[in-house]
């Protein structure tokens, strides 16, 4: 992945998000505390949330140049959004759920049939249920393998596992590792967990306040403790 987020200024309630960056990882963490403007980031890069400027380019395809009036529309940025509760159609079957995500684009790979993405996720044996009558994880499956038949270019995850266990987790994070090495579509992860960091990125931003304030490989940023969980290294 090559993403450069340059020039982006949002006014926010208690500050001004305000990123210059260029992103190479496979899975890049956006990690901070709540409140510092991580959600807000991945909103600017969908297309969700107008801004006063930025200039966002995925590969060779600029999303965003304000300074030269230049705005894909959210529908064309080949961005899979993934947010907090997973964005799930509770009225809907899993099978359904999978199909509003379906993106009709000419001829699709394979890696990206329903049949392989359905495989993948572990999801064959849910596709007749109702959403409400999945677990959490199976949740947050059914939302990754509809972002996926997307044909995302990039997968945006807002804190997936925030409302798991521990345990939930452990299930979740083989799935996410799947992506990575099965469909190869780069992700950008928000979290305020460092074990998750250390468990499936290659790449971490530390968001204080609307700003980086470092940003590295997750080993140089993160230590164990006496407690055998991570923190970050003191700056």
């Amino acid at each position: 992945m090559k993403l450069k987020l340059q020039k982006i200024r949002l006014p926010l309630a208690d500050f001004c998000l305000s990123i210059d960056t260029v992103l190479t990882g496979k899975i890049v963490a956006i990690y901070g505390p709540s409140g510092a403007g991580k959600t807000s980031l991945l909103d600017v890069i969908t297309g969700l949330r107008k801004v006063s400027s930025a200039y966002i380019q995925l590969g060779e395809c600029i999303l965003e140049d304000t300074e030269n009036r230049i705005v894909v529309p959210v529908q064309k940025r080949r961005v899979g959004y993934v947010p907090q509760e997973g964005g799930l159609f509770p009225h809907l079957s899993v099978e359904k759920n999978l199909l509003y995500g379906y993106r009709e684009d000419g001829e699709r790979p394979e890696a990206f049939s329903f049949s392989h993405v359905v495989e993948v996720m572990k999801l064959s044996r849910l596709l007749e249920r109702n959403i409400r009558s999945l677990s959490g994880g199976e949740r947050q499956r059914v939302a990754l393998g509809r972002a996926l038949l997307s044909l995302p270019e990039l997968l945006l995850l807002d804190e997936p596992m925030g409302s798991l266990d521990e345990e939930l987790k452990g299930r979740i994070i083989p799935y996410l590792r799947g992506i990575r090495d099965e469909f190869g579509v780069p992700m950008l992860y928000v979290t305020h967990s460092a074990s998750e960091v250390m468990a499936l990125c290659d790449e971490a931003l530390v968001m204080v306040a609307g700003e980086i304030k470092s940003q590295g490989k997750p080993e140089d940023l993160f230590v164990e403790s006496e407690a055998k969980t991570y923190c970050l290294r003191p700056l």
